[in-house]
């Protein structure tokens, strides 16, 4: 289907604003897909808040900002999808390995992760992480944990004296 020059702008100007909304996205290899499993991929970043497009690469060329990494611009060849995330850069990474892990059908290319040219090479690294909350929860105990062995430590004395004060009442008793 042949699509005229308005609707290519269209499309252009549609990919300018997923790129400037998004700062993470990843380009997948999108070769010998099923559309069943294209739905149920596209299922799956719904649910994460992600997006998942597929374009001709002449026109993402055309729309990608000139701010982004000039090495990402050589990895659009072939059928190539592009999935796009505004917050959580790890979850997608996450959700694309397991879908590729699942079907074996998924590869990705390449990325710009907040702003930063990510390789294919490097992805797994990405995809491996831990999430931001879960790293937030990790900080949050190490800088609490000296406080409680410290107030712990303050508070043993007192129960120790307490707890012999009992045992003095009841001998009493």
């Amino acid at each position: 289907m042949s699509i005229n020059r308005e609707q290519k702008e269209k499309l252009v100007q549609e990919m300018q604003d997923a790129f400037r909304a998004n700062g993470t996205f990843y380009l997948l290899d999108y070769a010998n897909i099923s559309v069943a499993k294209s739905v149920d991929l596209r299922r799956r970043l719904r649910e994460s808040a992600c997006s998942l497009r597929v374009v001709k690469n002449r026109l993402a060329l055309r729309a990608l900002l000139e701010d982004f990494p000039p090495d990402i611009r050589e990895n659009f060849q072939g059928p190539t999808a592009i999935a796009f995330t505004d917050d959580n850069p790890i979850a997608l990474a996450r959700l694309l390995k397991e879908f590729s892990v699942q079907h074996k059908i998924l590869k990705v290319k390449a990325g710009v992760v907040e702003g930063k040219f990510l390789s294919q090479e490097r992805f797994p690294e990405i995809a491996n992480l831990t999430s931001r909350t879960d790293l937030i929860a990790r900080l949050g105990f190490l800088m609490a944990y000296p406080l409680t062995q410290f107030l712990r430590s303050l508070q043993a004395p007192v129960s120790a004296m307490g707890r012999m004060m009992s045992q003095l009442k009841d001998k009493r008793e």
